[in-house]
C-alpha cells in the first residue's frame, strides 16, 4: 500500500538521468501482478492500494507517454504463487494469458524482458517453458518489441556488476536459449553466456551459424535490486556509475540500470540526486568533440590509417570510435596515436568497436591524432571518432 506512488516522478527522474526507456517489473518471481489481471487474485486488485482499483502498469504507461519515454515490461516466467506452476501445459497457457493482457491493453510496448528464471513452485514442482509459444505470442501482439535475454534480440552480458566484455561482438555464435536444442548446440561449440569471447575468429571458425545478438549490461544503482532503507547511503557513487558507463556503453553494450522505488512508491531522493549528477557529468563530458570533422564517415580495411586535426590546445583523455552497425560489426582491433612536440606517441588501443567503443588515457594536448585499423573483417565502416575530456572523479 504505497501511500505516495507517483509513476510520473519515476519517469521524470529517469529522463533527467539521460535514459530513454523504462522497464517495469510487472511480475517478479513471487507472482504478484502490478496490474489487475484476470488470471489470478494475487495482484494489485487484492491490495488496499487505491482500494483495489489501482493499475501500476497503466500509470507508468501514461507517464511514459507524457514525457516521451519508451515503455517496456519485465515479466518473470517463474511464479511461486501460481497453482498451475509445474503443470507445463496449464502454466504456459496461464503465462501466455498474462502476457496477452499486458501486450494488448497498454498500447505499444518497446521491450519485453524475460529472464528465464526457473525453480520450484510452492507445490515443489519445476516448470518447462514453451518458448516457441511465448515468443510467438509476443511477436504477434507487439511485433516491434525487443525481446531481451530469453528472446533472440538482446542477450545478457553474463554478470550483474555493470561490466561488459572488452571483446564484445554483436554477431555471435552463441545460440539463443529460446532456440531448439540451444543447450546442446552451445555445449558442442564450448560456449555459454559467460564465455570471454563469443564472436572471435576462433569461435566463428567452428560455427555453422551466427546471430546478431548484442549484449545488455544490467546492474542496480544500489547493492540489491529492491529498496531497503538501510541502503540509502549505499547508492553507487558518481565515479562508480561513470566507470559502469565506460565499461558497458563504452564496450558496445546497452546499459540497463535498476532504480527501485521506496516504500512510499517514490524513487528515493538519494537515487534521484545521483541520477542528476550522472546525466550532468556525461552531458558535460561529451558535449564537445575536439576532433575536427570527427563525424565524417569513412571506410577502411586492415592497415588503413586516418589522420585528424585536433582543436588547438584541447586537453583530452577519452577516445571514441563508432561503426555503422547497419552494415555489421567488422573492426577487430585499432590503434590511436597522437602527434605532439614533433613526434607520434601511443595514446590508446582497443579490440572490438561495434556501436561504440570508449577508451580512457592520461591527459594530453595533441595537435593531431592518427587512427589505425589494425585488423578488420573485410571493409570496416567507421561512422565517427571523437576526443573528449572527462574530469577525474573520486568516491
Amino acid at each position: 500500500n504505497p501511500v505516495a506512488l507517483d509513476a510520473e516522478q519515476w519517469v521524470k527522474a529517469l529522463k533527467a538521468g539521460g535514459f530513454k526507456l523504462v522497464i517495469l517489473t510487472a511480475k517478479h518471481h513471487d507472482g504478484f501482478c502490478l496490474w489487475p489481471t484476470k488470471t489470478t487474485r494475487h495482484s494489485v486488485a487484492a491490495s488496499p492500494w487505491k482500494n483495489g482499483k489501482g493499475d501500476i502498469v497503466r500509470e507508468l504507461r501514461k507517464a511514459c507517454d507524457r514525457h516521451g519515454m519508451k515503455f517496456g515490461l519485465y515479466v518473470s516466467p517463474w511464479d511461486l504463487n501460481a497453482v498451475s506452476y509445474g503443470d507445463s501445459v496449464k502454466y504456459n497457457d496461464f503465462f501466455v494469458r498474462q502476457l496477452t493482457e499486458l501486450l494488448t491493453d497498454y498500447g505499444k510496448v518497446d521491450e519485453v524482458w524475460l529472464d528465464g528464471a526457473g525453480g520450484n513452485g510452492e507445490n515443489g514442482k519445476r516448470q518447462g517453458y514453451n518458448w516457441n509459444l511465448i515468443l510467438s505470442t509476443i511477436n504477434k501482439l507487439q511485433p516491434n518489441a525487443v525481446i531481451s535475454i530469453c528472446g533472440d534480440d538482446v542477450r545478457w552480458v553474463g554478470n550483474e556488476s555493470g561490466r561488459g566484455r572488452e571483446i564484445e561482438w554483436s554477431s555471435v555464435a552463441l545460440v539463443p536459449r529460446c532456440y531448439p536444442n540451444a543447450g546442446e548446440r552451445n555445449t558442442e561449440m564450448r560456449l555459454n553466456v559467460f564465455s570471454r569471447d563469443l564472436g572471435g575468429r576462433d569461435v566463428i571458425g567452428r560455427a555453422s551459424e551466427l546471430f546478431w545478438y548484442p549484449s545488455e549490461v544490467d546492474v542496480s544503482i544500489r547493492p540489491g535490486w529492491f529498496y531497503h532503507a538501510d541502503q540509502d547511503k549505499q547508492v553507487k557513487s558518481l565515479n562508480h556509475l561513470t566507470d559502469i558507463y565506460f565499461k558497458s556503453v563504452g564496450y558496445n553494450s546497452v546499459l540497463l540500470l535498476n532504480i527501485p522505488p521506496d516504500l512510499r512508491g517514490l524513487i528515493n531522493e538519494s537515487d534521484v540526486q545521483r541520477l542528476k549528477e550522472f546525466s550532468a557529468y556525461l552531458k558535460k563530458t561529451f558535449a564537445r568533440n575536439y576532433v575536427v570533422k570527427g563525424n565524417e564517415a569513412w571506410h577502411g580495411t586492415s592497415g588503413t590509417v586516418r589522420q585528424y586535426d585536433v582543436q588547438k590546445d584541447a586537453l583530452v583523455n577519452t577516445f571514441m570510435i563508432q561503426e555503422d552497425i547497419s552494415k555489421g560489426q567488422r573492426i577487430e582491433s585499432f590503434l590511436v596515436e597522437a602527434y605532439k612536440d614533433g613526434s607520434w606517441i601511443h595514446v590508446a588501443e582497443g579490440t572490438t568497436v561495434g556501436y561504440k567503443r570508449l577508451v580512457r588515457f592520461s591527459d594530453t594536448c595533441p595537435e593531431r591524432i592518427r587512427v589505425t585499423i589494425r585488423s578488420a573483417r573485410g571493409m570496416a565502416n567507421v561512422s565517427a571518432v571523437g576526443l573528449f575530456y572527462a574530469e577525474p572523479l573520486a568516491d
